[in-house]
């Protein structure tokens, strides 16, 4: 039988390594068109390639999610290249860590371009082309995007952003449809390496995946086939574990209880 997603083109910023290549990874075993787009050409290349070997149409597009200009050349490349567009994912990111109350203005600006800004651009240039096809808009948030924790700096705040522009866009949009993807940390190779002297001073925990909740790391391949059918099944929201509702809801009826359950949960 063939696949929902046989010979539509889906579109990943931040599809060089890490959830977004799982998520290029899920689509193409589903026989969609892939197009990657990043800003290391070397990391691009070698993505491309390896999803080539599954036998699909694979374009890959060196772009900075920043600069608008490269984005709308994205975006026209690949309706040159396909003749459309179906799915747009969000997946660039970056996690950091340290205390809020000792990040200053330019820290946070920095985490808003990349974890927020960037998204905005990319569809906001995406959905004249999206609505054509009636597609998908795919926001990888997080879990400190709904509950803020310890250790984490500037991040918690430049992610609520994305949880409150996906809700505006499932209001506003009736032609494209937008998952919020909110999940813990996702495991990688480098997750003990990644903070550096970011921790300086802060508890050894910090540096953990999660910034020392306990929480266990999520296989980015199982993840990134829970998207794909999220997307099939137009699902508003993916949370993972699902059990972090529970602590949301808590932390919306009470935030006293909210903040001592983080506090507990923190190592």
């Amino acid at each position: 039988m063939p696949s929902h997603w046989n010979n539509k083109v889906v579109v990943i910023a931040g599809g060089s390594m890490g959830l977004g290549r799982a998520i290029a990874t899920a689509f193409a075993e589903q026989g969609a068109k892939i197009v990657l787009a990043a800003r290391n050409e070397d990391q691009l290349v070698h993505a491309a390639n390896d999803l080539r070997t599954l036998a699909v149409d694979v374009l890959a597009v060196p772009t900075d999610i920043l600069d608008t200009s490269q984005v709308e050349r994205l975006f026209a490349k690949v309706v040159e290249h396909f003749g459309q567009m179906d799915v747009l994912v969000n997946a660039v990111g970056k996690s950091l860590r340290g205390k809020a109350s000792d990040s200053d203005a330019k820290e946070f600006r920095e985490a808003l371009e990349i974890n927020f800004l960037g998204l905005v651009n990319c569809t906001h240039a995406a959905l004249p082309y999206l609505k054509r096809q009636k597609g998908v808009i795919v926001n990888i948030a997080s879990l400190a995007g709904k509950s803020a924790a310890l250790y984490m700096g500037a991040y918690p705040a430049s992610k609520f952003p994305v949880v409150a522009y996906s809700q505006q866009l499932r209001l506003e949009l009736d032609d494209v449809h937008t998952l919020l993807v909110c999940s813990g940390p996702i495991r990688r190779d480098d997750a003990g390496e990644r903070y550096g002297t970011m921790t300086q001073g802060m508890p050894d925990s910090a540096a953990r995946p999660g910034g020392g909740v306990h929480l266990s790391m999520i296989d980015p391949e199982w993840l990134a086939r829970r998207i794909v059918k999220a997307c099939e099944r137009r699902k508003a929201e993916l949370v993972v574990p699902a059990k972090a509702r529970l602590l949301f809801a808590i932390t919306q009826l009470s935030p006293s209880l909210g903040d001592w359950l983080l506090r507990r949960m923190s190592r």
